[in-house]
C-alpha cells in the first residue's frame, strides 16, 4: 500500500514542503529511506522501529520504501522521523489516510515513542500558514514556537501511541500553554549606563549609535572602559517590534538555540570569542548552520580585543555589514540569512596597550606599532560609522566624578529619534542611501565648505562621508533638528579617530 504524508525542511529560514511517500510492498522484509537524505534521517529507520514496536505497533514483514520529495533537495536532521512513522502506519492500512490531510508533521522520535524537539519549527509554521495546510503536529516543546506563527491548529501529543490516537479520532491532546521567553528563562541582566563615570565622549557616541543603528568602535588602553560601554548598549536600545522578534526568532529556532521560549523579546547581544572560526562567524558547516552574525540579526555583535581575531574572519565582515544578509553556497544548494546587526568593537592602540595613555608609558616600537595597525584593513575600517578613543582616566577624576546619566534617560532621547525617522519612513539612518540622504539630510552651504575640507584631510572615500552624513542626520534627530547643519557634521567628524593623519 502507498501512503503520502506533509512534512517541510528549512533553508535559511525559510521552509520548503516535503512530501513523505511510503510504499509497503511484497518482497524481502526492509526499509529504504531515498530522495537525497543525509546519514542523521537515514538513521531515522531504526529509531521509527523501535518507537512503533516500543508504543504497541507491528508492521507486517514488508519491503518498505520511503521517498522524501522533491530528490533534488538535500534532507538532514532527525525532524522526518514523525512523518516517515506515520506514513508508514498509514500504508500498513493502522491509520486512515483522511486523517492525514491538511496536517503537517515534524517531530524526531525517541526508541521509546517519545517525540523530541526539532530545530526551525517556527519558520516552517509560519509558511504553513500561507499553505493549504489546517493542523500542524510537532513535539510538545515545539508548540509554543509554532503557535506564534498562528494561521493553524497545533497538536503536540507526547508520544507516538498519543499521536496515533489522535489520528484515529479517539482522544484529543491539549497543547501545552505557550510561553513567553520572559517566562522560559530569565531576562539577561542589562547593567546601567549611570555606572560609567566620565567618558563623557565615549557615552555620547553610544547613544548616536543607539540611535542611529550605527556601527561603533571604542579605541583605547586596557581597563579604559570600553567592554563596559559596550555592554550597555542594549539598554539604550528600543525595544523589538514583533516583525523583528518574529523574524530574529526564526534564526534561533533554526539555530536550536530558542530553549523552551516561543519568541525571542530582546533585541540579541553576541559576543564571540577572538577564537571564532569564519565559519563560526559567518554560518556555514556540513549541515549549514548560522553563524555569529546571523544570530546578532536585529541586535548586535560585539567584538572584542578586535586585531586579536584571525584575518579571514574580519574581512569576512564586509559583505554583511553592507548588504545586511549573507549567502552561504555550498556545492547542492546556497542559504540566505539576514544579519541586520550593530557592530560594535573595541581594540587597543598599540600591541602593549598603552600608546597614548597618560598613567602609563608605551613601550611599542614605530614598526611594532605600524604592523599592529595594519592588521585592520582600510575597506572595514570605512564600513565603521564611529572611532572613539577612550581615553585611561586616573583615579581622582573617577572617584570625584558623579554618577553617569541613567540608562532610563538616554532610551528616552533614542527612542525619540528613532520616532523621527520612523515618521519619514526609512527605518533607521544606518541604511540610508545616497538619494534618500539628499533628500532626507540636505546640507546648507556651511556644511559642504566643511565636509568638502575634512574629505581632502582625511583622505575620506565617497563610502566615508555617505557614512559621516547618515550619523549627522542622527545627531539632528537627537536634537529634534530637521536639517542638517555644520555643528551636526562637525560633532560627527570628531568621531573619525583612525581617519586622524598619525606620526607614531
Amino acid at each position: 500500500m502507498f501512503a503520502r504524508v506533509a512534512s517541510a525542511a528549512v533553508v535559511g529560514i525559510e521552509a520548503a514542503p516535503i512530501d513523505v511517500e511510503v510504499d509497503v510492498a511484497v518482497g524481502l522484509p526492509c526499509c529504504n529511506i531515498v530522495g537525497l537524505a543525509d546519514a542523521g534521517v537515514r538513521e531515522g529507520r531504526v529509531r521509527i522501529r523501535g518507537a512503533l514496536e516500543n508504543s504497541g505497533f507491528k508492521l507486517p514483514p514488508r519491503r518498505i520504501t520511503v521517498n522524501l520529495a522533491p530528490a533534488d533537495l538535500r534532507k538532514d536532521g532527525a525532524a522526518y522521523d514523525v512523518p516517515i512513522a506515520v506514513g508508514m502506519l498509514c500504508a500498513a492500512g493502522l491509520v486512515e489516510a483522511a486523517a492525514l490531510a491538511e496536517t503537517l508533521f515534524v517531530g524526531e522520535l525517541a526508541l521509546d515513542g517519545t517525540l523530541r524537539p526539532v530545530r526551525g519549527v517556527l519558520p516552517i509554521a509560519a509558511w504553513a500558514r500561507t499553505r493549504e495546510v489546517r493542523r500542524i503536529v510537532v513535539p510538545p516543546e515545539n508548540a509554543g514556537e509554532a503557535a506564534v506563527a498562528g494561521g493553524c491548529e497545533i497538536r503536540a501529543p507526547r508520544h507516538l501511541g498519543d499521536l496515533v490516537r489522535l489520528l484515529r479520532g479517539e482522544a484529543a491532546d491539549e497543547p501545552p500553554p505557550v510561553r513567553s521567553a520572559a517566562e522560559a528563562r530569565p531576562a539577561r541582566a542589562i547593567p546601567d549606563l549611570g555606572d560609567v563615570r566620565g567618558q563623557e565622549v565615549p557615552r555620547r557616541a553610544l547613544e548616536i549609535a543607539a540611535a542611529g543603528g550605527h556601527n561603533l568602535l571604542f579605541i583605547g588602553s586596557p581597563g579604559s572602559g570600553k567592554t563596559m560601554l559596550a555592554q550597555r548598549l542594549p539598554g539604550i536600545l528600543p525595544p523589538l517590534t514583533f516583525d523583528e522578534a518574529l523574524e530574529t526568532t526564526m534564526v534561533y529556532s533554526i539555530a536550536g538555540l530558542l530553549g523552551g521560549s516561543a519568541l525571542v523579546e530582546a533585541r540579541p547581544f553576541r559576543a564571540p570569542h577572538h577564537t571564532v572560526s569564519p565559519a563560526g562567524m559567518i554560518g556555514g558547516g556540513a549541515n549549514v548552520r548560522p553563524g555569529e552574525i546571523a544570530l546578532a540579526h536585529n541586535g548586535v555583535l560585539f567584538l572584542d580585543e578586535l586585531l586579536e581575531y584571525p584575518r579571514s574572519v574580519l574581512e569576512s565582515l564586509r559583505q554583511p555589514l553592507e548588504d545586511r544578509q549573507v549567502t552561504i553556497v555550498r556545492a547542492r544548494r546556497a542559504v540566505t540569512y539576514p544579519t541586520d546587526f550593530m557592530l560594535v568593537a573595541a581594540l587597543n592602540p598599540c600591541p602593549c596597550g598603552y600608546l597614548g595613555s597618560t598613567l602609563r608609558t608605551c613601550t611599542c616600537s614605530t614598526t611594532a606599532i605600524g604592523g599592529y595597525r595594519a592588521r585592520l584593513s582600510g575597506p572595514l575600517v570605512d564600513r565603521i560609522d564611529l572611532h572613539v578613543d577612550v581615553p585611561a582616566l586616573p583615579y581622582q577624576r573617577l572617584a570625584e566624578a558623579a554618577p553617569g546619566e541613567p540608562t532610563a534617560a538616554v532610551r528616552e532621547r533614542v527612542a525619540g529619534a528613532r520616532a523621527r525617522q520612523r515618521a519619514r519612513g526609512n527605518g533607521w539612518n544606518a541604511r540610508l542611501g545616497t538619494a534618500a540622504l539628499a533628500r532626507m539630510a540636505p546640507i546648507d552651504a556651511a556644511g559642504h565648505a566643511l565636509l568638502d575640507r575634512a574629505a581632502s584631510r582625511l583622505g575620506l572615500s565617497a563610502r566615508a562621508i555617505t557614512r559621516v552624513r547618515r550619523v549627522a542626520r542622527t545627531i539632528a534627530d537627537l536634537e529634534g533638528s530637521g536639517a542638517v547643519r555644520a555643528v551636526h557634521l562637525a560633532e560627527t567628524l570628531q568621531y573619525r579617530v583612525l581617519d586622524q593623519p598619525t606620526n607614531p
